[in-house]
């Protein structure tokens, strides 16, 4: 994930689901099943995958001091064992940034007229240091049901699954009527200098083209029990944009204070925009989403929801489902300041006084646009704003068809038989972007539960349930299989 993102159920809605998943849910109900780490001895495939998994958990591709090119080396070694020819894997990076590469790897389809599909994931991670975490955060341990490590979920559970899905199919001897893709790139979480699935995009497309794109986070959302509730699938990003505010003054000393005091004027604008909620906006992601979590939800916030996508101007709906900072965020889109910087001296007026502000926008709105509105809130003319560039690409969601959520509903009958599928708007980003970008309509489905609390993702001791990957690893072997036999 491209920043630090808090995606877990919040408060509000966590109480909500868990009293509607605990009522569903009687003990051996298959349907909303407790996903912790059950006592079920390891298959034999699932050791050789937990394997491939540990490799990379314990190859360190944080920016500072890793090498994602070492570990696409280690995934490519893989990929030619398992039958792989030289045609059909490419290893890239670029001259400036030697350590950030990535890899593309191929399993051709019978059918040149169908269109790829494209299996996409990041092995980067973010910054873990020994001495915070309870555990070596670059040793796979397996503990109480549990899989530690930097990149557990994040998104190495993914990168582990889609190496392991093409090593099988090639060991299987199968042949898809649609090729498949894979791309493994760094870059995606934040600090990095260099993005691969942008590079691919702009450099390498003929590599990447495909029909769809599936990608990282989206999941399978679990109570505080541990019962599954619903997988999530994800059907659209915001767009993260960063803007400058800054007021400009004379100054002079301290001593003799004017009214016109650049600090002042700065913090006046801000309280105006904490204040300030942008319009409440609906498209068929969000819709289908408060729509079908109504249900699953229940009392008044369930209420809420149901009311909404039937009116989104009730004012008593929105200030209900606003409560919770997750379900607010999908709502509209929203602006805030994260960094401030002002003055120069301790006994002189301020000269300068300037603020980083941060808005996540709703798919469709442009970045101009909300500067404009931006001033309006701000409504003061001393305080400039200025887009920070570059700018992330405006891209509206992708279709949902029946060619995308069928097969997915058909997997989750066998392997989650009763959860629904609901899918979402990403407040945050991923390296969707540059692929929707051009025209590769990409989605975000995991297959695997995680805790409410987002199992500590960019966190401190992060991990996944042991269960959960190895069936979120069977969920996506079989859809891919089933998306792989689709000829249009």
């Amino acid at each position: 994930m491209r920043d630090m993102r808090t995606r877990a159920v919040a408060a509000p809605l966590l109480a909500a689901i868990v009293l509607a998943a605990c009522a569903a849910a009687a003990p051996g109900d298959g349907a909303a099943g407790t996903a912790s780490g059950r006592a079920d001895a390891p298959r034999a495939d699932q050791l050789k995958f937990r394997e491939l998994f540990r490799e990379l958990i314990e190859t360190n591709t944080s920016h500072s001091v890793g090498s994602c090119s070492l570990a696409a080396a280690k995934m490519t070694a893989r990929l030619r064992a398992a039958g792989y020819p030289e045609a059909d894997i490419h290893p890239f990076a670029v001259a400036d940034h030697p350590q950030d590469g990535g890899v593309v790897a191929l399993l051709p389809g019978s059918d040149r007229s169908a269109k790829a599909i494209l299996l996409l994931a990041h092995l980067d991670v973010v910054e873990a240091r020994r001495e915070d975490w309870t555990r070596d955060p670059f040793t796979l341990v397996e503990e109480g049901g549990y899989f530690y490590g930097r990149g557990t979920f994040d998104d190495k559970s993914m990168a582990a699954v889609w190496v392991d899905t093409l090593v099988r199919l090639r060991k299987e001897g199968y042949q898809p009527k649609r090729a498949i893709k894979m791309a493994l790139t760094c870059g995606e979480e934040a600090g990095s200098a260099f993005e691969g699935a942008e590079y691919l995009v702009k450099h390498e497309r003929q590599l990447i083209d495909a029909a769809f794109a599936l990608n990282e986070f989206a999941y399978g959302v679990l109570d505080a029990d541990g019962h599954r509730v619903v997988m999530e699938i994800e059907a659209g990003e915001k767009t993260d944009q960063g803007y400058r505010l800054e007021v400009v003054n004379p100054g002079g000393h301290s001593s003799r204070p004017l009214k016109n005091n650049a600090i002042y004027h700065l913090a006046a604008g801000l309280t105006r925009l904490g204040a300030y909620e942008f319009p409440v906006q609906l498209n068929d992601t969000t819709r289908s989403y408060f729509s079908r979590m109504s249900g699953i939800v229940g009392g008044e916030t369930g209420a809420a929801m149901k009311a909404l996508v039937k009116d989104p101007t009730d004012a008593k709906a929105v200030a209900v489902v606003s409560q919770d900072p997750r379900l607010n965020a999908m709502l509209r889109t929203t602006c805030v300041a994260t960094l401030m910087s002002a003055g120069h001296a301790t006994n002189a007026l301020p000269q300068r006084a300037g603020a980083h502000v941060n808005c996540r926008i709703f798919p469709g709105v442009g970045i101009e646009e909300v500067r404009r509105m931006l001033g309006g809130v701000l409504a003061d003319s001393e305080i400039a704003i200025t887009t920070i560039e570059p700018s992330d690409p405006v891209v509206l969601p992708p279709p949902l068809t029946p060619a995308i959520m069928k097969p997915i509903e058909q997997v989750m009958r066998r392997i989650y038989p009763g959860i629904e599928v609901v899918p979402v708007l990403q407040a945050a980003g991923t390296d969707a972007i540059y692929l929707a970008e051009a025209g590769i309509p990409t989605y975000g489905l995991s297959g695997m539960f995680i805790d409410p609390d987002l199992s500590n993702i960019h966190g401190l001791n992060e991990r996944i349930r042991v269960q959960s990957l190895y069936d979120g690893r069977d969920f996506l072997y079989a859809l891919v299989k089933i998306y792989a036999e689709q000829v249009h």
